[in-house]
């Protein structure tokens, strides 16, 4: 009797044990967890190959990812960081705190794209976002939207990788000119958010004429909505790219785990969900190709500062930037 019951106890503390479901943890930006966003889709579709517990953990912007992850070094309980970019990998990297994401680069990218640590998984183009209804002849070049009186909503650049893309295009487009540029803008912006999403929610409600967006914008109220009335403004001195990655966390206590998550990030049942959900251009082209009016806004120049570039120029024009608002 006794060892029937040693047994059976054996067996009650076993079963949960085996039965207990590996958790993936990727830490990521608020929009991409949103019931719009890729993530409801990407969880199911990986967990649906993985035996697994994928776990989204939204942690604000994009900017926001990466003071996270330097707030919490190593003991993050994060396994994978989706939605840095370029331009604050330079200084991700620096941390250490990344390993090697182990996978080949064969991508749809406009430029050339070599790094061990950051994978790719969508890009876009930043652009001015306005209702051609209400601005038929858009400025063509951040000189002409300065002379203009029109109002503009941007993003922060120490919180949103869009504002400091933003950045990063004034600097890139005119150099020591930057600061200058940044005083003659200065009376057009409205308002500076912390995020992408409460800039355009506030450009949708009327409060500025254009916001800080992307080229593929227009699409999503096209698609979505049925509306075509929204446009991107093209500048004559290029559009400024930005190219969204993820990272494999080198504390994490689900290594084969968060390597199979990078993998399944380049296959179609993950690249196909970006077009229509984070409304940007995917990193691998989907068997179906692109959905309709991804091209109607194509910059004829890309403009890209290199993540070294980015990172060695950030403080100059963040003073800039400081400086001509605080005016």
């Amino acid at each position: 009797m006794k060892i029937q019951l040693l047994a059976a106890g054996l067996a009650t503390i076993a079963v949960p044990a085996l039965a207990e479901t590996p958790v993936l943890t990727v830490l990521t930006y608020d929009s991409f967890t949103s019931e719009w966003g890729p993530g409801p889709t990407v969880e199911k579709a990986f967990e649906a190959t993985c035996a697994c517990d994928l776990q989204f953990i939204p942690a604000g912007d994009g900017a926001a990812l990466l003071a996270r992850i330097q707030l919490e070094g190593a003991a993050s309980d994060a396994d994978v960081v989706l939605g840095l970019d370029t331009s604050l990998t330079a200084a991700a990297a620096a941390t250490g705190l990344f390993a090697p994401h182990g996978q080949a680069l064969g991508m749809a990218l406009p430029v050339a794209f070599d790094d061990p640590l950051f994978l790719p998984f969508d890009w876009g183009w930043f652009a001015f976002v306005h209702d051609k209804t209400k601005l038929a002849t858009p400025p063509k070049s951040f000189d002409e939207l300065a002379a203009s009186n029109l109002k503009i909503v941007i993003q922060d650049p120490r919180s949103s990788t869009p504002g400091l893309g933003l950045l990063l295009w004034v600097k890139a487009a005119h150099g020591d000119r930057a600061a200058e540029v940044w005083q003659a803008l200065a009376d057009n912006i409205v308002t500076v958010t912390p995020g992408w999403s409460e800039a355009y929610g506030l450009f949708l409600a009327g409060e500025a004429d254009m916001v800080l967006s992307y080229t593929t914008s227009p699409a999503y109220h096209l698609i979505a909505e049925g509306d075509d009335t929204k446009a991107a403004a093209l500048f004559d001195e290029g559009n400024y790219l930005q190219i969204e990655v993820a990272g494999k966390l080198a504390a994490t206590d689900q290594p084969e785990l968060a390597d199979k998550f990078l993998a399944f990030m380049m296959t179609d049942a993950f690249q196909s969900v970006i077009p229509q959900t984070n409304w940007m251009y995917p990193a691998v082209t989907p068997a179906a190709g692109l959905p309709e009016g991804f091209d109607t806004f194509r910059p004829a120049k890309s403009l890209l500062l290199s993540p070294l570039e980015a990172d060695s120029v950030r403080d100059a024009a963040l003073a800039e930037w400081q400086a001509a608002l605080s005016r």
